[in-house]
């Protein structure tokens, strides 16, 4: 694990391998479509692939990361989970959104295309597939809070994201919805419904953030009934999604929050398990250090070059 994180150190972006558990492998891979070499690239791509075609029934997705496209690889985030055979078993394709408000850009997470092969599905994998890479990257960004933005129709993945995120909304929670939530919801729907395969005759109604008539822009095949969406264990998460969204027609939810240090801590303390928590805490330290700690040991040292400042020369610059 030290050793793959060191290995990024010479990169701008994120390759970092870790164990979960006995059994698997999980590897986090931050925008490959903008360093990885093309045989490695389409490897990857066959074992989104192969994750796929493990969990739908029937018909492909042509959208994201199973278009082809290296542009939208290189603006995703993979975490992609294997057995220790090599197997791929789950993946999520978290996307990097940029969206243009004021007084400064912000980019959101959106958590994007999760599957996991039916085999796995009771191994405990949704603290690897939806809080992992949003922990690594918080702790990257120096513990400035990260916004996150989730689509789905799935009870269980709506309680999921309002239980791990802070200030999520919509939500059976309670919490409100602010002038960001508005703000960012309208730049989303306004300019990146191709990230979560919504064309543009899907309405939004953004009382209630919910988008009517979703599947009509590359993800059809997701489209579930009432029935057979999963379940959350709580009944209140239910009961939200089945008064709020017409499985018929085809509704999802928009839901926005944030990774904080609020969200940390309950994600550690409730998500991540025991065994895992320390070398969870050492892998976001060590991906952490080079835009915390490596820029300050270069500050300090007055005798080396960094960027635009020059040694000290005995008061000659």
């Amino acid at each position: 694990m030290i050793g793959t994180v060191f290995k990024t150190f010479g990169r701008k972006y994120m390759d970092v391998t870790l164990r979960s558990g006995p059994d698997y492998s999980v590897r986090i891979i931050e925008r490959p479509g903008l360093w990885m070499e093309p045989d490695a690239l389409a490897a990857l791509c066959a074992d989104l692939r192969q994750v796929a075609g493990r969990t739908l029934d029937a018909g492909s997705l042509t959208y994201g990361v199973f278009s082809g496209d290296q542009a939208r690889m290189g603006a995703v985030i993979i975490t992609l989970v294997s057995r220790r055979d090599g197997t791929p078993v789950a993946f999520n394709a978290l996307a990097v959104m940029q969206l243009e408000t004021e007084p400064r850009a912000t980019e959101v997470l959106h958590l994007g295309l999760v599957m996991v092969d039916p085999d796995e599905r009771s191994r405990n994998l949704s603290w690897v597939l939806y809080g992992l890479t949003c922990f690594l990257i918080f702790f990257r960004r120096q513990f400035r809070p990260v916004w996150v933005s989730n689509v789905t129709q799935v009870p269980a993945v709506v309680g999921m994201v309002s239980q791990m995120f802070s200030s999520v909304w919509p939500s059976p929670d309670g919490g409100r919805r602010t002038l960001n939530h508005r703000l960012l919801a309208r730049q989303i729907m306004a300019t990146h419904r191709d990230v979560f395969g919504v064309g543009d005759e899907a309405g939004f109604d953004e009382d209630r953030f919910v988008i009517t008539d979703a599947y009509t822009g590359g993800s059809d095949d997701l489209k579930k009934t009432w029935e057979a969406a999963p379940k959350h264990r709580e009944a209140r998460y239910n009961k939200f999604c089945k008064e709020q969204l017409d499985y018929t027609r085809g509704d999802d939810l928009l839901q926005l929050g944030q990774m904080d240090v609020a969200a940390m801590r309950g994600y550690l303390a409730r998500e991540v398990p025991k065994s895992a928590v320390l070398a969870l805490i050492l892998t976001g330290a060590l991906v952490a250090l080079r835009r915390i700690i490596l820029p300050a040991v270069h500050w300090f040292d007055a005798r080396q070059s960094w960027s635009i400042l020059r040694p000290y020369r005995g008061g000659k610059p």
